[in-house]
């Protein structure tokens, strides 16, 4: 038997569901930033699988809180809409980190960490935007947050556009400019996953404000 309490919400429940998916995300872009600085013998997927994993559980816990709540704080699509927004982060973020340790041998010479760091940094920032959910629809400062993360997918783009200048440039290796476009693009998702996150985030409280 349902309470009225579980019937018509918890308040802050979703809050708290979303910003633990949100920090999901953000230890998964950490964990990428890790797996890159560690030497090759040394380097597991595991916290990739744990991060994605908790992402799922997460997922599946908001849905099934939707199906028990009769009463939410925001409108259930746009719980719905961030949830799989943030969702789809660490999926991708361990796609790059599954790919790039089967190859990681021909394409040792390629400094990633730089690009990891700006997805950690995008992730920092949707986190921070999420956290803002609770505390009201402030408008002017989740658009700053919003633009930063559209500035760093920006800057982001542009230093992925260097590294398929230079492999389409030098790279004679068929195979080994296949697994390097293959790479560029799966962390270049990872980062527009980020900035769709804030919009969805930015939509949310634009319609609350």
């Amino acid at each position: 038997m349902f309470s009225l309490q579980t019937i018509f919400g918890k308040g802050d429940k979703f809050y708290g569901l979303l910003e633990s998916s949100a920090a999901a995300a953000r230890e998964s872009a950490r964990a990428l930033g890790e797996l890159l600085a560690t030497p090759p013998a040394q380097r597991s997927l595991e916290k990739f699988k744990l991060a994605r994993q908790r992402e799922k559980d997460l997922a599946a816990e908001i849905s099934q809180e939707l199906v028990n709540t009769f009463v939410t704080a925001l409108e259930r699509e746009d719980i719905e809409a961030l949830s799989n927004a943030l969702y789809k982060i660490p999926k991708v973020v361990e796609k790059f980190a599954e790919r790039y340790a089967m190859a990681s041998e021909r394409v040792a010479d390629v400094d990633f960490i730089p690009r990891a760091a700006m997805l950690e940094r995008a992730c920092t920032v949707l986190e921070e935007m999420v956290g803002l959910l609770r505390k009201g629809m402030a408008l002017e400062t989740t658009k700053q947050l919003n633009d930063k993360l559209q500035a760093i997918e920006a800057e982001a783009d542009r230093l992925i556009l260097e590294l398929y200048r230079d492999t389409y440039l030098n790279e004679t290796d068929p195979m080994r400019y296949l697994i390097l476009k293959d790479l560029y693009e799966i962390l270049e998702k990872a980062i527009d996953r980020c900035r769709d996150a804030g919009n969805v985030i930015y939509g949310i409280v634009l319609k609350n404000a």
